[in-house]
């Protein structure tokens, strides 16, 4: 019998354990039914104990480990925010989503006090070519950049970061930790006098580790000028100023006047507002490397713990490509905002597994809608005349729904849950249980704001004034509708009934036959919210 179910397990769980592991022992269906049965019910005992049963897919050891913060009972996280030299699209704004699922849960499922560091990366190659362009200063680029996402995620309900810091405010903090590096062997600047600072990967023997490379299959850095390196795959960082580029784009240092490297950016304030040791370090998959690996290998080499965890998100894609401006398939969020709610375009983001690619295809956002109706159809017949509804934190959320968050934010299990939910809820109304149906909406009105896609947070915008009046005369006019559709289909008349139908949907009515009689809700046109 193992240990690692302790004290508090009574008899029946005991006996339902070892028949489980026998039956387990013994192969087949029965024994791996058995095994999960029993594995639910020790999870639920040890959540009951008190234990912590998140667990999270480390990216730097390629394994499911389980989540132990710094500091009990609080979480800290650093997310890197987006270079700012373009509008924002699908693409970048993915890593946002999937974090504030990871932080809700945190919150909601765990009780922890989260603080999240999301940075602007606001000086950057980039951001001064795109300054060279079109002549307008390097500052104004970015600026225009970031109010436009900061628009982007507030949209898609994405709540605001406990900090969100700019590189180019806090410099001094670059300057102390590259210098800390330096004393301590792995960095070196350049002998050529263009004030390049480098870091020196042949001297810290993990480097690669994250990505699982050695520095002799590694390609090139090439974010500076190579003739200055003692090795080509050294990396930036500090880039000394360069006669073509602005001044105000430049910072004195003891090792010359220059800008900070992308790298170390990111060390120095995760450092700042979370400490030397923190837990969770996020971004998307394409920052492994260079960008994470150097920001690990800096830190680490400076005498810093860093990041306890590392999570990655998975692109979106198109044509099997991540999408990206310079491949020419990319979809700026503010035109997609237009053509479709927020609230979609949120649970496109949020359905699948974090980790996992998602493939954009032109019905992509109308199954994510459909999805969306499905809910809020439930929800306004449940919950009738009320508009805007946030839970109490309260409600004891199914056990099912909490195993999926739990494993490695398993969003699709925890969908499954909801819209099981909406189904047995559909149920209670055809069979007239109101109370129970209640119940059920305030289950999903829980369960969807843990992944940010309630439809009745009032951050989607709930009907204006008068809405209760002008809904419940819609509500009188349709039923009249369906009234005489169901006239019609008693006396075969299929051609009227058909044409009723056809009126109603041309008006955004959608219908749901029940064995209970016609359901109808409203379909969200384009772009509402």
């Amino acid at each position: 019998m193992p240990t690692t179910l302790g004290e508090g397990f009574d008899n029946r769980g005991r006996t339902a354990y070892e028949m489980g592991w026998k039956m387990g022992m013994g192969g087949g269906d029965s024994g791996r039914r058995a095994t999960t049965w029993v594995g639910k019910w020790e999870a639920r005992e040890t959540r009951k104990l008190g234990r912590v049963t998140l667990r999270l897919e480390d990216s730097l050891t390629g394994e499911l480990r389980d989540f132990v913060p710094v500091t009990p009972g609080k979480v800290g996280i650093y997310i890197c925010g987006l270079t700012t030299q373009a509008p924002p699209h699908l693409g970048h704004v993915r890593f946002a989503v999937a974090f504030d699922v990871l932080r809700r849960w945190l919150v909601r499922g765990h009780g922890y006090d989260v603080t999240l560091i999301r940075n602007v990366t606001d000086i950057d190659d980039k951001i001064l070519a795109k300054s060279a362009e079109s002549g307008e200063p390097w500052y104004a680029v970015s600026y225009r950049n970031e109010v436009e996402t900061a628009a982007a995620l507030a949209d898609l309900g994405v709540l605001p970061p406990t900090y969100e810091p700019r590189a180019t405010g806090h410099v001094p903090e670059m300057v102390t930790l590259m210098e800390q590096i330096i004393e301590k062997g792995h960095a070196y600047p350049a002998a050529d006098g263009s004030g390049d600072v480098y870091f020196d990967v042949r001297s810290w023997p993990t480097y690669g580790a994250l990505t699982k490379q050695r520095i002799d299959d590694m390609s090139d850095a090439e974010d500076a000028d190579p003739r200055g390196k003692r090795d080509p795959r050294d990396f930036a960082l500090w880039k000394g100023h360069k006669a073509d580029e602005p001044a105000t784009a430049s910072w004195p240092t003891p090792f010359g006047a220059g800008r900070p490297g992308w790298h170390l950016e990111c060390s120095a304030m995760a450092r700042k507002y979370l400490g030397d040791t923190f837990d969770i370090h996020g971004g998307g998959v394409d920052l492994r490397f260079p960008h994470h690996e150097n920001e690990l290998a800096q830190s680490t080499a400076a005498g810093l713990g860093f990041a306890n965890y590392w999570l990655h998100n998975g692109w979106v894609t198109m044509s099997g490509e991540k999408m990206s401006k310079s491949l020419g398939n990319s979809l700026r969020v503010s035109t997609v905002l237009e053509e479709h709610r927020p609230l979609v375009v949120r649970y496109y983001l949020t359905a699948a597994h974090y980790r996992s690619m998602i493939e954009y295809q032109e019905t992509s956002l109308a199954e994510a809608a459909a999805a969306v109706e499905r809910i809020e159809g439930f929800l306004q017949r449940a919950l009738p005349g009320v508009h805007t509804l946030l839970p109490t934190g309260e409600e004891e959320l199914p056990e099912d729904f909490r195993e999926a968050l739990d494993d490695d934010l398993g969003v699709s299990g925890a969908l499954a849950v909801i819209h099981d939910t909406v189904r047995q809820g559909n149920t209670h109304l055809d069979d007239g249980d109101v109370d129970d149906a209640a119940d059920a909406a305030r289950l999903v009105v829980a369960m969807t704001d843990v992944l940010g896609i309630n439809p009745l947070d009032p951050a989607w915008g709930g009907r204006g004034d008068g809405a209760d009046e002008a809904h419940e005369a819609l509500d009188a006019l349709v039923k009249d509708r369906l009234a005489a559709r169901s006239a019609a289909r008693n006396a075969r008349d299929w051609a009227s009934a058909d044409a009723i139908r056809d009126e109603l949907t041309a008006a955004g009515i959608v219908i749901e036959d029940t064995a209970a009689g016609a359901r109808w809700s409203l379909h969200r046109s384009k772009g509402e919210h």
